[in-house]
Protein backbone atom coordinates (compact mmCIF):
# COMPACT_ATOMS: atom_id res chain seq x y z
CA UNK A 1 0.00 0.00 0.00
CA UNK A 2 1.71 3.21 -0.89
CA UNK A 3 2.88 5.57 1.87
CA UNK A 4 2.77 9.13 1.89
CA UNK A 5 3.09 12.06 4.17
CA UNK A 6 1.28 15.12 4.27
CA UNK A 7 2.72 18.28 6.29
CA UNK A 8 2.44 21.40 6.82
CA UNK A 9 4.54 24.18 8.41
CA UNK A 10 3.95 27.81 10.46
CA UNK A 11 6.60 30.09 10.46
CA UNK A 12 8.06 34.10 11.22
CA UNK A 13 6.92 35.54 7.77
CA UNK A 14 6.18 35.19 3.82
CA UNK A 15 10.16 34.98 2.73
CA UNK A 16 12.87 32.56 3.96
CA UNK A 17 15.38 34.65 1.48
CA UNK A 18 14.56 37.86 3.81
CA UNK A 19 15.37 35.62 6.95
CA UNK A 20 12.17 34.11 7.74
CA UNK A 21 12.44 31.08 9.34
CA UNK A 22 10.30 27.91 10.43
CA UNK A 23 8.28 27.36 14.24
CA UNK A 24 6.48 24.59 13.82
CA UNK A 25 5.93 21.03 11.55
CA UNK A 26 3.73 18.85 11.72
CA UNK A 27 3.64 15.47 9.05
CA UNK A 28 0.89 12.68 9.26
CA UNK A 29 1.81 9.63 8.10
CA UNK A 30 -1.04 8.48 5.23
CA UNK A 31 -1.22 4.99 4.04
CA UNK A 32 -3.24 4.42 0.99
CA UNK A 33 -3.83 8.10 1.29
CA UNK A 34 -5.57 7.53 4.84
CA UNK A 35 -3.84 8.19 7.86
CA UNK A 36 -2.44 6.10 10.01
CA UNK A 37 -2.44 7.42 13.38
CA UNK A 38 1.54 7.87 13.27
CA UNK A 39 2.79 11.79 13.18
CA UNK A 40 5.80 14.25 13.73
CA UNK A 41 5.19 17.35 15.45
CA UNK A 42 7.42 20.18 16.84
CA UNK A 43 7.89 23.74 17.57
CA UNK A 44 10.81 25.39 16.81
CA UNK A 45 12.96 28.04 18.31
CA UNK A 46 13.27 30.30 15.25
CA UNK A 47 16.64 32.40 16.69
CA UNK A 48 15.41 35.21 15.75
CA UNK A 49 11.64 37.71 16.77
CA UNK A 50 8.22 36.52 15.65
CA UNK A 51 6.25 39.68 13.83
CA UNK A 52 3.02 40.50 15.65
CA UNK A 53 1.35 40.37 12.08
CA UNK A 54 2.88 36.25 11.82
CA UNK A 55 1.39 35.79 15.48
CA UNK A 56 -1.91 36.60 14.40
CA UNK A 57 -2.01 34.12 12.09
CA UNK A 58 -0.49 31.35 13.82
CA UNK A 59 -1.05 32.28 17.56
CA UNK A 60 2.89 31.69 18.76
CA UNK A 61 5.03 34.38 20.02
CA UNK A 62 8.72 34.16 20.84
CA UNK A 63 7.70 33.83 23.98
CA UNK A 64 6.34 30.19 23.12
CA UNK A 65 9.24 29.23 21.25
CA UNK A 66 11.97 30.40 23.19
CA UNK A 67 13.91 27.33 24.33
CA UNK A 68 12.27 24.86 22.33
CA UNK A 69 14.81 22.68 19.90
CA UNK A 70 16.43 24.72 17.36
CA UNK A 71 15.34 23.22 13.30
CA UNK A 72 19.32 21.77 13.08
CA UNK A 73 18.51 19.61 15.82
CA UNK A 74 15.20 18.53 14.55
CA UNK A 75 15.80 17.67 10.88
CA UNK A 76 17.24 14.21 11.45
CA UNK A 77 14.40 12.83 12.95
CA UNK A 78 11.50 14.79 10.08
CA UNK A 79 13.83 13.82 7.54
CA UNK A 80 13.51 10.26 8.64
CA UNK A 81 9.92 10.33 9.36
CA UNK A 82 9.08 11.71 5.99
CA UNK A 83 11.63 9.03 4.01
CA UNK A 84 11.49 9.04 0.62
CA UNK A 85 7.49 9.22 0.27
CA UNK A 86 5.63 11.82 -1.46
CA UNK A 87 5.06 14.68 0.26
CA UNK A 88 1.59 16.42 0.14
CA UNK A 89 0.83 20.09 1.38
CA UNK A 90 -1.36 22.90 0.68
CA UNK A 91 0.80 25.36 -1.36
CA UNK A 92 3.38 23.00 -0.91
CA UNK A 93 5.89 25.32 -3.06
CA UNK A 94 5.46 27.85 -0.25
CA UNK A 95 6.45 24.57 2.54
CA UNK A 96 8.89 23.17 0.44
CA UNK A 97 10.58 26.53 0.18
CA UNK A 98 11.06 26.98 3.69
CA UNK A 99 12.28 23.66 4.60
CA UNK A 100 14.88 23.71 1.95
CA UNK A 101 16.04 27.06 3.20
CA UNK A 102 16.29 25.44 6.70
CA UNK A 103 17.78 22.49 5.11
CA UNK A 104 20.23 24.27 3.23
CA UNK A 105 20.92 26.80 6.31
CA UNK A 106 21.82 22.76 8.55
CA UNK A 107 23.77 21.75 5.67
CA UNK A 108 21.58 18.62 4.98
CA UNK A 109 20.32 17.53 1.78
CA UNK A 110 17.20 19.41 0.45
CA UNK A 111 13.96 18.14 -0.58
CA UNK A 112 13.24 16.69 -3.93
CA UNK A 113 10.36 19.02 -5.77
CA UNK A 114 9.76 15.86 -7.48
CA UNK A 115 8.13 14.46 -4.01
CA UNK A 116 5.66 17.09 -3.95
CA UNK A 117 1.98 16.99 -3.86
CA UNK A 118 0.52 20.18 -4.20
CA UNK A 119 -3.38 20.29 -3.09
CA UNK A 120 -3.99 23.63 -4.15
CA UNK A 121 -3.22 22.65 -7.60
CA UNK A 122 -5.30 19.41 -7.50
CA UNK A 123 -8.29 22.07 -5.91
CA UNK A 124 -7.72 24.97 -8.66
CA UNK A 125 -8.01 22.36 -11.15
CA UNK A 126 -11.03 21.22 -9.96
CA UNK A 127 -12.97 24.07 -8.83
CA UNK A 128 -11.34 26.46 -11.30
CA UNK A 129 -12.09 30.37 -10.36
CA UNK A 130 -13.21 29.29 -6.81
CA UNK A 131 -11.60 30.02 -3.27
CA UNK A 132 -9.26 26.97 -2.76
CA UNK A 133 -8.10 28.10 0.76
CA UNK A 134 -7.67 25.02 3.17
CA UNK A 135 -10.75 27.17 5.07
CA UNK A 136 -12.85 27.47 1.66
CA UNK A 137 -12.60 23.88 0.74
CA UNK A 138 -13.78 22.52 4.14
CA UNK A 139 -16.76 24.50 4.44
CA UNK A 140 -16.99 22.69 0.51
CA UNK A 141 -16.74 19.08 1.63
CA UNK A 142 -18.94 20.11 4.53
CA UNK A 143 -15.87 19.28 7.23
CA UNK A 144 -15.68 20.89 10.90
CA UNK A 145 -13.62 23.67 11.05
CA UNK A 146 -14.92 25.13 14.51
CA UNK A 147 -11.82 24.26 16.18
CA UNK A 148 -9.54 26.26 13.71
CA UNK A 149 -9.19 29.47 15.42
CA UNK A 150 -5.54 29.96 14.33
CA UNK A 151 -3.01 28.47 11.58
CA UNK A 152 -1.62 25.35 14.02
CA UNK A 153 0.02 22.98 11.55
CA UNK A 154 -1.23 19.62 13.47
CA UNK A 155 -4.71 20.68 13.21
CA UNK A 156 -4.39 22.13 9.71
CA UNK A 157 -2.76 18.37 8.65
CA UNK A 158 -5.58 17.10 10.12
CA UNK A 159 -8.17 18.85 8.16
CA UNK A 160 -6.13 18.81 5.18
CA UNK A 161 -6.06 14.94 5.59
CA UNK A 162 -10.19 14.89 4.89
CA UNK A 163 -9.69 18.07 2.10
CA UNK A 164 -7.53 15.42 0.33
CA UNK A 165 -8.92 12.11 0.55
CA UNK A 166 -12.17 14.37 -0.81
CA UNK A 167 -10.17 15.32 -4.05
CA UNK A 168 -8.53 11.89 -4.40
CA UNK A 169 -12.27 10.32 -4.76
CA UNK A 170 -13.77 10.52 -1.10
CA UNK A 171 -15.07 8.11 1.02
CA UNK A 172 -16.24 6.07 -1.74
CA UNK A 173 -13.58 6.01 -4.22
CA UNK A 174 -13.73 4.26 -7.29
CA UNK A 175 -17.83 3.36 -6.51
CA UNK A 176 -19.74 3.52 -9.58
CA UNK A 177 -22.37 0.60 -10.94
CA UNK A 178 -22.62 0.15 -14.62
CA UNK A 179 -25.16 -2.59 -15.78
CA UNK A 180 -24.27 -5.03 -18.45
CA UNK A 181 -27.00 -7.59 -19.74
CA UNK A 182 -26.69 -11.03 -18.83
CA UNK A 183 -27.80 -14.18 -19.90
CA UNK A 184 -31.68 -14.24 -19.49
CA UNK A 185 -32.31 -11.15 -19.39
CA UNK A 186 -30.47 -10.67 -16.00
CA UNK A 187 -28.63 -7.59 -15.49
CA UNK A 188 -25.54 -7.90 -14.24
CA UNK A 189 -24.03 -4.93 -11.92
CA UNK A 190 -20.07 -4.28 -12.16
CA UNK A 191 -18.95 -1.97 -9.06
CA UNK A 192 -16.15 0.08 -11.03
CA UNK A 193 -12.64 -0.16 -8.90
CA UNK A 194 -9.64 2.80 -9.04
CA UNK A 195 -7.36 2.37 -12.56
CA UNK A 196 -5.46 -0.41 -12.07
CA UNK A 197 -7.69 -2.60 -10.47
CA UNK A 198 -9.85 -5.53 -11.97
CA UNK A 199 -13.40 -4.65 -11.92
CA UNK A 200 -15.74 -7.38 -9.93
CA UNK A 201 -18.65 -8.65 -11.89
CA UNK A 202 -21.33 -10.31 -9.48
CA UNK A 203 -23.78 -13.02 -10.87
CA UNK A 204 -26.27 -14.45 -9.41
CA UNK A 205 -26.76 -18.17 -9.63
CA UNK A 206 -29.74 -20.44 -10.07
CA UNK A 207 -30.86 -20.70 -6.63
CA UNK A 208 -30.20 -17.25 -5.82
CA UNK A 209 -32.50 -15.97 -9.10
CA UNK A 210 -34.98 -18.33 -7.97
CA UNK A 211 -35.28 -17.50 -4.57
CA UNK A 212 -35.20 -13.64 -5.48
CA UNK A 213 -38.04 -14.74 -7.97
CA UNK A 214 -40.63 -16.04 -5.19
CA UNK A 215 -39.82 -12.95 -3.03
CA UNK A 216 -40.65 -10.30 -5.57
CA UNK A 217 -44.31 -12.89 -6.29
CA UNK A 218 -45.00 -12.21 -2.22
CA UNK A 219 -45.10 -8.08 -2.74
CA UNK A 220 -47.75 -6.21 -3.44
CA UNK A 221 -46.82 -4.22 -6.99
CA UNK A 222 -43.48 -4.90 -6.38
CA UNK A 223 -41.56 -1.91 -8.24
CA UNK A 224 -39.45 -4.76 -10.04
CA UNK A 225 -42.38 -5.65 -12.99
CA UNK A 226 -42.93 -2.71 -13.46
Amino acid sequence: MKRSILFDTETTGLDPLKGDRVIEIAALELMGDLPTGNNFHVLIDPERDVPEEASRVHGFTYADLEGKPKFAEIAPGFLEFVGRDPLVAHNARFDFGFLNAELARARLPELDMGRMVDTLDMARERFPGMPNSLDALCRRFGIDLSARTTHNALLDCKLLAEVYLELTGGRQRGLGLSVDEGGGGIAVYTYARPPGHVAVRVRPDTAEIEAHQTFVAALSDPVWLT
